[in-house]
């Protein structure tokens, strides 16, 4: 009975992957014991009739720490790779908002080339940044208790995400920074950010002043690109099958 309720679940996860990855942006689902994981740890923790082998809450709790560590490595090698932000448009990194005013003119004035590379500079940086990343996430994951891991399972479709964040948010931003801003100075791509806005902020007029900390703005996009790959590996855990790899994951997740 309990392997035909956790196939039953898995099967209605499989089906519904497309209409699930829209609910879960229009109607986000509540915490009330709800979504695909919460369906599963129902399955799996229905008290036993005898049957040997049934799977515990430590069980489920070291399976999701499993996929969420295959998540994490995933997202941070994708991260770290060469052009891992700098050709992934939900990653990239551009002229900061307030500063697109001066890239628009000094493109303008044919320094379009200079622009390019200054991007190319910060994206870079956030690449060599994230190579630290995967041991950040690694301990928050083991940290995580039976309850944490419950609770993930029963929550919103980035719950896992979020615990990340809360957890490791400020970590990371403590790790990548010294890495970008070294970065940064090695091709004096923060020298000539600061020149250039702190020159634009003594125009007359202007409304808005520039924010000349470069590495505080390159840092914050990077671990918020970084963010982005982990919501995409916690996505493909929720929904598909194929991306619980482990043995320890296959027992906690098996169609069987």
């Amino acid at each position: 009975m309990k392997k035909n309720l956790l196939a039953a679940a898995l099967l209605t996860l499989t089906i519904s992957q497309t209409s699930f990855a829209q609910d879960s942006t229009s109607h986000p689902q509540k915490s009330t014991g709800g979504g695909i994981f919460g369906k599963i740890l129902d399955a799996v923790t229905q008290p036993s009739t005898g049957t040997a082998g049934s799977l515990t809450s430590s069980d489920i709790a070291s399976g999701l720490k499993e996929a969420l560590r295959v998540g994490v490595t995933n997202g941070s090698a994708k991260a770290s790779a060469l052009d891992g932000y700098f050709k992934n448009p939900l990653l990239k990194i551009a002229f900061p908002p307030e500063a697109q005013n001066v890239a628009a003119k000094l493109r303008q004035i044919g320094f379009s080339k200079q622009v390019d590379q200054f991007e190319l500079s910060l994206n870079r940086a956030a690449e060599d940044a994230a190579k630290k990343a995967a041991p950040v996430f690694v301990k928050a994951i083991t940290s995580m208790s039976i309850q944490d891991a419950v609770g993930i399972l029963r929550g919103q479709n980035d719950a896992a995400t979020q615990y990340l964040r809360r957890t490791s948010g400020q970590q990371l931003v403590t790790e990548f920074t010294p890495i970008i801003d070294s970065t940064l100075k090695k091709n004096n791509a923060t020298k000539y950010y600061a020149d250039l806005v702190n020159t634009y902020n003594k125009i007359p007029f202007i409304q808005k002043k520039v924010n000349p900390n470069l590495t505080e703005y390159a840092t914050g996009k990077a671990v918020d690109g970084l963010f982005v790959l982990v919501a995409q590996e916690e996505q493909k855990i929720r929904e598909n099958p194929a991306a619980r790899v482990t043995d320890l994951l296959k027992k906690v997740f098996s169609k069987q």
